[in-house]
Parts: C-alpha cells; sequence; structure tokens
C-alpha cells in the first residue's frame, strides 16, 4: 500500500492542475486500510510526506477509512458504481470518513483526483 501512495506522490507532482486545486491545502490526511495507517501530509498541495502508521502522535484533520479489497475496486481504471468514488465507497458501506468534514468538503475536487492517481498503474494496488 505504501508503494501506492508514494506513487501518488510522484504523480501529483506532475499534474499541474492539481498542484494549483490544492494551493490552499496544507493538511495531514490519514488513510486506514484494514487497520492499517498512512499519514499523507499536504503542503500547499504538495505530498510532501507519506508515513506509515500507527501514531498517536501524528494529528490529521480527517480521515478516510476503507478495507484493502474496496481500495482496489476503487483503483481500477474502471470501476465498479459505489467503487468509482469514496463517498461512493461511504454509500455502500465499504468507507467511512471522520474527522473535519468541512476541511474535506473545501478540498473534494483535489482529494478525490488525488485518490484516483493510482488508477492508471492498477498493479500498484496490491
Amino acid at each position: 500500500m505504501i508503494k501506492t501512495f508514494r506513487h501518488i506522490q510522484s504523480a501529483l507532482e506532475e499534474t499541474p492542475h492539481l498542484l494549483r486545486l490544492g494551493q490552499l491545502f496544507s493538511e495531514t490526511v490519514l488513510i486506514e486500510v484494514d487497520g492499517n495507517e498512512y499519514y499523507l501530509t499536504f503542503e500547499k498541495g504538495h505530498l510532501s510526506e507519506v508515513v506509515e502508521g500507527p501514531s498517536r502522535k501524528t494529528p490529521w484533520r480527517f480521515a478516510l477509512r476503507t478495507d484493502t479489497e474496496a481500495l482496489r475496486k476503487f483503483w481500477e481504471a474502471c470501476p465498479d458504481p459505489g467503487f468509482h468514488d469514496i463517498f461512493g465507497l461511504v454509500k455502500i458501506g465499504r468507507g467511512r470518513i471522520d474527522g473535519d468534514i468541512l476541511s474535506l468538503v473545501k478540498n473534494l475536487r483535489f482529494m478525490k483526483e488525488v485518490l484516483t492517481l493510482a488508477r492508471a498503474t492498477k498493479e500498484l494496488a496490491a
């Protein structure tokens, strides 16, 4: 999983429109997959750090919690309905969003597009 997040980190640097969208976003986001924690730290739209948890000392603004199979389906090139979007995962009961929802909603397009950067390389989701 950490390999996929590192891929997202490098792909984001090569995606100018996303860097523009995220210019005002400087937060740490928790992605929890089957109980394993990954902290993605963004600084002005750049994914500056990817750290594997768990950590009780790392503050995060909001969290996306899901399972490995749901995330694999989310990262497919053409995901099935419900797996196409982070809110779709929540709706079908395969994901949960916690924390500061307002911060997520303010940066929704940025976050949704950043998380889909792994769709181009399906083999990384393993």
